[in-house]
């Protein structure tokens, strides 16, 4: 009945967990046991892309400062290189600067250590679904850092919004980005909860209103 409840409560595939201390990646695991049916550890920037060219994860929860390449470079590469998969940063950088430098690189997640646990977890979720999670201590300063100052959006959503705009449908922008067309569908679904509406139409008004779409 145990080994039911724990089945019924996975509900992600893989994560991967980057940081160089083993103890706290440790710690971390132990909050999203249950969650996902496979967690894998790594303790440097270039592990975390190899593990991620080996076999994407649904998400990925990394450190920022890691021995070689950082957590943000590590992201580049991983984005560069195709693969859709989303970044969230589990750091001890509490700077807005570093929060803003994080999104701009395309992370969708940005929590304190100090803050983790049950915040990790709503992150996570959040994340899951197409959303941007920011700890709220950090989140206004670090939204205005990164010139998009009410709407948590990240580059490639930014990039999905100017083909809605120029009259793209999914199928076409999934070609023009080398993804699925389900993905450019959660995108767009995630983008339009963020800006607060329910249509293509309605979508591209409020996006040049809110000067969101560069022409």
């Amino acid at each position: 009945m145990q080994a039911l409840q724990v089945q019924e409560e996975c509900r992600y595939r893989r994560v991967v967990l980057a940081d160089d201390h083993r103890v706290v990646a440790q710690g971390i695991e132990q909050l999203l046991v249950g969650r996902f049916d496979n967690i894998e550890l790594v303790t440097s920037g270039e592990a975390l892309v190899e593990s991620v060219r080996r076999d994407p994860p649904d998400v990925v929860v990394a450190d920022i400062s890691m021995p070689g390449l950082s957590g943000i470079d590590a992201m580049r590469v991983i984005l560069e290189e195709g693969y859709d998969v989303p970044v969230v940063f589990l750091t001890m950088h509490d700077e807005t600067n570093m929060a803003a430098q994080a999104l701009r690189a395309g992370a969708r997640g940005y929590v304190l250590k100090s803050a983790a646990g049950e915040e990790l977890v709503r992150a996570l979720d959040g994340v899951m679904d197409g959303r941007t999670y920011v700890t709220p201590t950090l989140a206004a300063d670090a939204i205005v850092s990164t010139g998009r100052p009410r709407y948590l959006l990240t580059e490639k959503q930014l990039r999905i919004l100017e083909y809605v705009a120029r009259g793209l449908r999914s199928k076409q922008i999934a070609y023009e980005l080398g993804v699925s067309v389900r993905t450019i569908e959660s995108h767009k679904y995630a983008i339009m909860q963020e800006l607060g509406v329910h249509g293509t139409l309605e979508l591209v008004r409020k996006a040049e209103l809110e000067g969101l779409i560069r022409h």
